[in-house]
């Protein structure tokens, strides 16, 4: 069964195979992070670590048995009021197999859970159907449009019982 882990130093080879593998694929559904990302990866991995020890972020990877990634669950800009924003991706090799929306439940547990959070805040592209299913499957409610990267979107919230 997948695991899901907060990033760590460890995760760096694994991740970037993951971004690298699937980047194409990334990119049909939202913007592409470019060819400076994975220049600089490790720079930016530390950057990352950094924010979460800060307490500003929280990242985790969904590992497969043999230690490759299969998604990403991140909590992004946390606030003193106990809010994030929920951003997440999953390998193209696993779409389709409910790991998206089983990696968002996780998450949503560990946010209320763990980090003591109380809302989270998550938007997709009106194209992106499976990032829309996967919100809607996991109790997000739509609360207004977006705009993402001159594509329409929708925000959407979730109120995290504690």
């Amino acid at each position: 069964m997948p695991e899901l882990q907060r990033l760590t130093a460890g995760h760096a080879d694994a991740l970037l195979a993951f971004e690298r593998d699937n980047r194409q694929f990334f990119a049909r559904s939202i913007p592409d992070r470019g060819d400076d990302y994975f220049a600089d990866f490790p720079t930016r991995h530390a950057e990352r670590l950094a924010e979460q020890a800060a307490g500003l972020c929280h990242f985790h990877l969904l590992l497969d048995d043999d230690g490759s990634v299969l998604g990403r669950f991140n909590l992004v800009d946390v606030t003193a009021d106990g809010s994030a924003d929920l951003g997440f991706r999953v390998a193209e090799r696993v779409t389709g197999r409910g790991v998206a929306t089983d990696g968002v439940r996780r998450v949503c547990a560990l946010a209320r859970d763990e980090y003591g959070l109380r809302r989270l805040y998550a938007s997709a592209a009106l194209d992106n159907a499976g990032s829309l299913g996967v919100l809607r499957r996991t109790g997000f409610t739509p609360v207004g449009a977006v705009v993402l990267s001159g594509r329409p979107g929708r925000r959407h919230v979730l109120e995290l019982a504690v």
